[in-house]
């Protein structure tokens, strides 16, 4: 039996095995200054990114949790791992031939390691692959025809056909040397009387994970006599297929999920594909069980999904009952997304997949862009189930409709729904607010009270932000590095609006550096010379703290490094201004004001390709 690696292979897997690839695989990192890269730690839910790689150093550090350590310590870790497996399971990936000592501790025997599993998983991924073209697969191909897949597409997706025969991939998989407690253990196999394939006369999808490793199968039913009635059969619970935690389609759509900040999340697997080739390329789907909290982690990690950078999640569902709880399930967990969460419903009951066979992939576009919040949609599916033309209706719709509302996340949005819930039913609004207010004490949590009005203008610099707030983050370094490092921030400035700042004192030292003629004005008197132009003792007291507060970059800081912070300024502003016309088409019938919403869209368009460029050059730029 094989003995312990050889420690220079292990060292020579460490080497070959860059961290940022592999975390990448698991993780959306965005640049962090200094070297480092940053995003949502994959061991513990959090709303800021505070899990850094360095790739310098080849280590990863969690400041929130603590966990940290080199490339093997995180594969470890985040696929519960042995140490012997991580180092196999690496050095296959990236073409390190490992060597063992003699006399070295045994392997575990506890059951078939990983690297075999995945492997048995490729050996019948392309044997189902293979069979899809022969003559047996003849209904499984008019299957796909009928839905407007070709050969192409089932070839980007992996499809293929499971033989009807009763243990032909158990025989083709002993004929590639795996044992039957090997392909027992991967769950392409079952135990009776004798082994038997698990899919037999099915159409096949192969599940990978983010990696893009095979570790499982969904199988459709398609003939009649199967003797299974069930419509769907999927892989059972393996050591590498957990239903909880896999998303059918992850690993083409990780990459766009992260580019676009959107995922959309659809119900089935001809779903996921008809997205996919009608451009809507961030389409996943859960398989064989509800959206759950472990999906939610997973999308959060891809999206990048904190307060700095929202992105938003859009569910699709049937129009039917079922469609309806299954939105009430997501809306359960919307608590998990700082994203902004919608749901994209055809107004005709089809999924995604009719409606490309019907309108096109056009129609499927549509059906992605006129989306609408979720919350929007739950309030609304309650309240229609009561007779609102009676008092008594009216007053029931209230009461089961203010239960949803305390739930809402943001509570700071809780008055604003509660009136839009006043719209729907046609009352007063306070007496929805009021209501919402019954319902969150019966429910036991703190009173929500009505927001407060906004502060006067004038006095909210008594008042001065935070240094620690995450959501203000970019435009506190953004001033910093005007008032320290003027000459870095030329080339980007002019860009720079009023607008790109959020808080009324942030605001208030972009107006005195405007005032003293921006940073190429600047002399060695510069931060003297805005201090003293401040009317106000805080602004003054602002713009000092901004002068000594030191900077994130962990070198000297450059022009580059001055360019990406003043584009991700400029880019959370266009993340607002896309936010407010999202908002403004949702309020817009394409119908009835079809000019109105077609400019609004063009401008939507446009906007979001300025924000793309925006962050492809903080990117670069970092």
């Amino acid at each position: 039996m094989a003995g312990r690696i050889r420690e220079d292979d292990i060292a020579l897997v460490r080497e070959k095995s860059r961290i940022d690839d592999v975390v990448s695989s698991y993780v959306t990192l965005r640049n962090a200054g200094g070297g480092s890269l940053k995003g949502l730690c994959p061991f513990h839910d959090e709303k800021s990114p505070s899990f850094h790689v360095t790739p310098s150093r080849g280590f990863y550090h969690c400041f929130g949790c603590g966990e940290g350590g080199d490339v093997i310590a995180f594969v470890m870790k985040v696929e519960g791992l042995g140490f012997t497996d991580t180092v196999e399971r690496l050095a296959e990936k990236f073409g390190v031939q490992l060597r063992y000592e003699e006399g070295g501790p045994a392997r575990p025997t506890g059951g078939p390691q990983r690297g075999r599993l995945i492997e048995a998983h490729k050996v019948a991924a392309d044997f189902y692959r293979d069979q899809l073209g022969t003559p047996d697969g003849l209904t499984a191909r008019q299957f796909l025809s009928e839905r407007g897949f070709d050969r192409d597409a089932a070839d980007l997706f992996g499809v293929g056909f499971a033989p009807r025969g009763n243990d032909v991939l158990a025989t083709h998989l002993r004929q590639h040397g795996f044992k039957d407690d090997e392909v027992v253990a991967a769950g392409l196999v079952g135990e009776g009387r004798g082994l038997y394939d698990r899919f037999r006369g099915r159409l096949v999808w192969p599940i990978r994970d983010t990696s893009g490793d095979t570790v499982g199968f969904g199988a459709r039913r398609i003939f009649e006599d199967d003797r299974i009635e069930a419509k769907y059969l999927n892989t059972p619970e393996t050591a590498i297929y957990k239903k909880s935690q896999v998303l059918y389609g992850i690993d083409l759509a990780r990459r766009e999920i992260a580019r676009s900040s959107q995922c959309v999340v659809v119900e089935g697997y001809t779903d996921v594909m008809a997205c996919h080739l009608a451009g809507v390329r961030t389409a996943v789907a859960t398989c064989g069980t509800a959206f759950g909290d472990d999906h939610a982690r997973v999308v959060r990690r891809l999206l990048h999904d904190h307060e700095e950078f929202r992105g938003e999640v859009i569910f699709t569902f049937d129009g039917d009952e079922a469609g309806q709880k299954a939105a009430l399930r997501a809306f359960a967990g919307d608590q998990q997304f700082v994203s902004q969460t919608y749901v994209a419903v055809e107004p005709d009951g089809l999924d995604p997949c009719d409606v490309r066979i019907q309108k096109g992939d056009e129609g499927v576009r549509d059906l992605v862009a006129r989306r609408i919040p979720l919350y929007r949609f739950v309030l609304s599916n309650v309240v229609h189930r009561y007779d609102l033309d009676r008092a008594d209706g009216r007053i029931d719709a209230l009461r089961e409709a203010a239960k949803l509302v305390t739930s809402i996340r943001d509570r700071s949005k809780v008055d604003a729904f509660a009136r839009e819930l006043a719209g729907m039913l046609g009352i007063d609004p306070l007496d929805a607010q009021r209501e919402v207010r019954r319902a969150s004490a019966r429910a036991g949590s703190k009173t929500v009270e009505p927001s407060p009005p906004p502060a006067d203008p004038a006095s909210t610099l008594a008042a001065l932000p935070d240094p620690r707030d995450p959501r203000l983050l970019i435009e506190r370094e953004a001033l910093k590095l005007v008032i320290q490092q003027p000459i870095l921030t030329f080339a980007s400035i002019t860009e720079v609006e009023e607008d790109d700042f959020t808080h009324p004192a942030y605001r208030a030292v972009w107006r005195l550096v405007v005032a003293a003629g921006g940073p190429r004005a600047a002399t060695a008197t510069w931060v003297t010379t805005l201090t003293e132009a401040a009317s106000e003792p805080a602004l003054r007291q602002l713009v000092g703290a901004l002068a000594l507060e030191a900077l994130p970059a962990r070198t000297e800081p450059t022009v580059d490094y001055a360019t990406a912070y003043l584009c991700r300024l400029r880019e959370l502003t266009a993340q607002r201004r896309i936010a407010d016309l999202k908002s403004r088409l949702q309020r817009t019938n394409p119908v009835e004001q079809a000019t109105d919403y077609n400019r609004m869209f063009g401008e939507l368009v446009a906007l979001e390709q300025h924000r793309r460029a925006l962050r492809d050059l903080a990117v670069g730029d970092s």
